[in-house]
């Protein structure tokens, strides 16, 4: 041992707090959403109302779809277990394992209860990705050579493509294709904001009908793994259990908010295109334009000789 450590080990990882890319996509957003927020005082009247919600509804619907393309709990479980710790040792650690599905990967997570056992700082959660530019039996080997502790070794050979689970081809291809389903959608939202720029707004409505529509296709896409069976995960009598994480839930929110919002525009524009046209701030140019057109000025001497 070296203080303490097996000397063909290197330093453990720290486990991540925050994903890159999610934080590069809220800030990006949120930069557009300030930078609406600085010109929005001058507009004037109720228009003022109209237009903030109208954005920050939009954005809202923006950052969801491309954030969760991401984020890696759209599937998430724990177990509390006592556990080896690391190979060729016989030491027992009381350990929370977690693993958190998602469209790209999985990251497995192995954090000690105490966090200081066997004289380390058992705090970790690694990575393994199956995108199409990277390769998923490339990351677990990666992690055998770096000597990753048992815990996380054995939950992630259970996606790897030798294991008999065959999960790694379930959660691939299913997170593959709720990915681009999602992708999708986010040309639809595009589409129906420069719909709704243009006084067609029906349309606009009907382009939010067919974003819902798709992402509610992603979530049915990602939901076919469980119609598989599934190898359990088990650490002496302790079986790790997963379920939807957040990022399902957000998805399915921001999908139902979708069909609500365009069901009511197209509603509208059938029983009430004046309120509709109030909303998207649309009524007020045509009532300016029509009071313009009837401050016309007549020459009496003109209307005499014709008489």
């Amino acid at each position: 041992l070296f203080d303490g450590v097996y000397p063909f080990y290197l330093q453990q990882r720290k486990a991540a707090v925050f994903d890159v890319s999610s934080i590069i996509v809220i800030v990006v957003f949120l930069t557009f959403a300030c930078s609406f927020l600085l010109i929005i005082p001058g507009i004037r009247g109720r228009a003022r109302l109209y237009w903030t919600l109208r954005v920050l509804l939009s954005l809202l619907v923006g950052v969801v779809i491309v954030a969760v393309q991401f984020t890696g709990d759209w599937e998430t479980g724990w177990v509390k277990a006592n556990t080896s710790y690391k190979s060729f040792s016989h030491a027992l650690v009381n350990a929370d394992i977690g693993l958190h599905v998602g469209l790209a990967g999985v990251n497995v997570t192995l954090m000690g209860n105490p966090v200081n056992q066997v004289n380390e700082t058992i705090n970790y959660n690694e990575h393994f990705s199956w995108s199409f530019d990277a390769d998923y039996d490339d990351s677990y080997s990666e992690g055998l050579a770096r000597g990753l502790p048992s815990p996380i070794l054995y939950v992630a050979e259970k996606f790897t493509t030798q294991s008999p689970c065959s999960m790694h081809q379930q959660y691939r291809i299913s997170g593959h294709y709720a990915s681009a389903t999602l992708w999708v959608a986010f040309c639809t939202w595009l589409i129906s904001n420069m719909l709704f720029s243009m006084p067609v707004l029906v349309y606009g409505g009907y382009m939010l009908l067919v974003t819902g529509a798709f992402m509610i296709f992603s979530l049915l896409s990602f939901s076919t793994v469980r119609n598989s069976l599934m190898c359990p995960i088990q650490f002496g009598t302790a079986t790790l259990h997963t379920s939807y994480g957040g990022s399902f839930w957000l998805t399915l929110a921001i999908g139902l908010l979708c069909f609500v919002a365009g069901i009511t525009v197209v509603a509208l524009h059938y029983f009430n295109l004046d309120l509709l046209k109030t909303f998207f701030d649309l009524r007020e140019d045509k009532a300016e334009e029509h009071q313009e057109m009837t401050e016309v000025y007549v020459n009496t001497h003109f209307v005499n000789n014709g008489r």
